[in-house]
């Protein structure tokens, strides 16, 4: 379904610097800016993200929030149902997602994870 200008997006929820969000409630009343960028950690998507973070405070005074989905974190969570961690890099470790069991991380995962908490386990980057 492709969004124009004006388009009401459709709800989700996403992991984000700001933690877990609920999309329509994290606009509230206000208006959103959606943008995407094709790969993490480029030079030039780094630039864009850094760019439109710097221009939040003039959202701001217009009642508009920002947000910016990477193509890839959403590409790695959908492929491999993990979350990767605020300044998360390439190669780093990521998170299994709380919505997988243990059972089913024990198939996806037979190598293992390190449980820091028992809702918080990390494992390798799949495909790393």
């Amino acid at each position: 379904m492709p969004l124009r200008i004006n388009d009401s997006a459709p709800n989700f929820t996403a992991e984000t610097t700001q933690g877990n969000i609920n999309f329509h409630d994290w606009v509230g009343e206000g208006w959103a800016i959606l943008f995407s960028h094709p790969k993490d950690f480029t030079p030039v998507c780094t630039a864009e993200l850094g760019y439109m973070a710097k221009l939040a405070p003039e959202f701001a005074k217009r009642n508009t929030k920002v947000i910016g989905l990477s193509v890839d974190s959403m590409q790695l969570t959908a492929k491999h149902k993990v979350a990767t961690p605020v300044n998360w890099k390439q190669g780093d470790d990521v998170i299994i997602a709380g919505s997988v069991s243990d059972a089913e991380a024990k198939e996806k995962y037979p190598e293992g994870w390190k449980a820091v908490k028992p809702y918080l386990r990390v494992v390798k980057q799949p495909g790393s």
